[in-house]
């Protein structure tokens, strides 16, 4: 019985210091199980997909669409301009801020009716003020979607309402969010809780409820809805330095889809430092060779992933652009999480005049291509 009872209380032990040792982890690595038949989790910073089921499945995705509205905006428009509201933008059916003839609105105002209350009506008369014609700015949105790589998209209206060949991708949307966040207004009012211009006597309040009321990280956004895709919302959130987007298409539970798979990222990944910024040494057939590492590299990674992280350096053989290679970070076989450019550093021989010009170049120069 003794025996017994001594075995009874170390299995005991032995299960209560594996709980404290492992708990929080299994319950961390639990997938959320969303209520959208498609959605993604994305790194904002780097584009790294955390999370995803048919994301890149073509569909309607409602008025998620006045996000690439709101970026030809405010790549092409003045935000000061005063634009009368035409006859044709007031039978807009749906969603609407209830303009009225002859309102006169500024583009910075329809831009928040826009995204905040989802105005179809401001869609169409932000698209006839920047495109002349909705078939004009169509054109715009498509040329976008082509150059930020949005390869599952076509856009056949401003404002989403469901119509032959109208249409994107989980993947694609959160794309085109990743490229909306890097502008300062955009990202202002897609942060924006409430908002009331000078032209109306009450103010809009934003129909993102993640942001206003349901999740305190949550930093913008853009909710949709139409008969046939159903709720779509896309958000972006962050904590502890971490930034994310999700995007859920057809999901009848958004809200909670969004606040579980945000958690899930937040418990599951760290922003790891991997590299700071300043010049270094790099072997090559030719000897060491001093390059600038421009920046302090950080990824998001999983715990478990840090001990797998590998640095591929690429050195050209005769620098391009200021720039002589590239290093690549990599977990396991995947693609590539990151690539940082490697600048040429500044030697006692160039003159002061090449020496600011390397320095602005290495600050602001920022080359794709490779």
């Amino acid at each position: 019985m003794r025996v017994f009872l001594q075995l009874f209380i170390v299995i005991l032990l032995c299960l209560i210091f594996q709980f404290v040792l492992f708990g929080q982890t299994v319950i961390a690595k639990a997938e959320p199980t969303p209520s959208a038949e498609r959605y993604i989790l994305m790194d904002e910073t780097t584009g790294r997909v955390l999370l995803e089921k048919n994301a890149h499945e073509r569909v309607s995705i409602a008025s998620i669409t006045k996000l690439m509205t709101a970026v030809v905006a405010l790549q092409y428009g003045n935000m000061d301009d005063r634009i009368k509201v035409s006859e044709e933008a007031l039978q807009t059916s749906g969603s609407s801020i209830y303009l009225e003839k002859g309102d006169e609105l500024t583009l910075e105002d329809l831009l928040y009716g826009l995204m905040l209350r989802s105005g179809n009506d401001a869609a169409k008369v932000i698209a006839e003020h920047i495109g002349g014609s909705e078939e004009g700015f169509v054109y715009l949105m498509n040329e976008t979607a082509a150059y930020i790589g949005m390869t599952d998209s076509h856009f056949m209206n401003p404002h989403g309402l469901d119509e032959d060949n109208h249409y994107s991708s989980a993947h694609d949307v959160a794309i085109l969010m990743q490229y909306a966040m890097q502008d300062d207004l955009f990202r202002e009012i897609s942060s924006t809780k409430s908002y009331h211009s000078k032209q109306r006597t009450y103010p809009w309040k934003n129909k993102n409820k993640l942001l206003t009321e349901k999740y305190s990280y949550t930093t913008g956004g853009k909710t949709g809805f139409t008969n046939q895709a159903g709720r779509t919302l896309v958000t972006t959130a962050e904590k502890s330095n971490m930034k994310f987007i999700t995007v859920t298409l057809d999901a009848p539970d958004d809200w909670n889809d969004h606040i579980s798979l945000y958690n899930w990222g937040f418990d599951l990944f760290s922003l790891v430092q991997v590299e700071k910024a300043g010049i270094r040494d790099f072997d090559t057939d030719e000897g060491i060779v001093s390059g600038q590492v421009p920046y302090d590299v950080k990824l998001l990674l999983r715990h478990e992933e840090q001990d797998f992280l590998k640095n591929n350096i690429t050195l050209y053989r005769q620098a391009k652009d200021n720039k002589l290679g590239v290093m690549s970070y990599y977990v396991a076989d995947e693609e590539s999480l990151l690539d940082v450019p490697i600048y040429q550093t500044v030697s006692e021989e160039q003159t002061v005049i090449e020496k600011w010009q390397q320095w602005l170049t290495t600050l602001f120069v920022v080359d794709k291509d490779d």
